[in-house]
């Protein structure tokens, strides 16, 4: 290993966004934000676009950049946001508001399932076991008013 490799670069800043997958534009917000830390905007579109590009278009993924001081970046992109995927199994376009008072919609435990080995692919998931991220699914879809039954009628 190369002594430059054991040193780590100054970080100048972190961005977090939500871009569509396959559709990262210099445009806002992606351009603002990476203009500000002085980044290449055409080479982080490219690469965000050809890494997402397996996603259906329009699919919101979070998207964290690491700015370093030379004007080199790094990014690692998660899935969508698991309110993301609820709503679209539930069929909703937004939760309940008196969420433990209205049901909005229902999801079954095999969408929950389905929806926790996505979410496992995930930086910062991968340690977990299936069966907590699957507890903590339903535990979002309760505070988002979605029933988790074992079958829909």
């Amino acid at each position: 290993m190369a002594a430059k490799d054991l040193l780590r670069k100054p970080i100048a800043t972190t961005i977090k966004l939500i871009v569509p997958a396959g559709a990262a534009k210099p445009a806002p917000p992606v351009g603002p934000a990476l203009g500000q830390a002085r980044l290449n905007l055409m080479a982080f579109c490219k690469d965000f676009n050809a890494r997402t590009q397996k996603f259906k278009a329009d699919t919101p993924m979070s998207v964290k950049i690491t700015a370093y001081k030379d004007s080199t970046f790094e990014f690692t992109v998660k899935s969508p946001a698991v309110s993301w995927y609820l709503k679209k199994a539930a069929g909703v376009d937004s939760a309940s508001g008196r969420a433990g008072h209205v049901v909005v919609s229902s999801v079954t435990v095999k969408h929950v399932y389905e929806i926790a080995k996505v979410k496992k692919n995930d930086p910062g998931c991968s340690h977990l076991s299936i069966e907590s991220i699957c507890k903590s699914i339903v535990g979002t879809a309760n505070s988002m008013g979605i029933k988790v039954v074992n079958h829909l009628d």
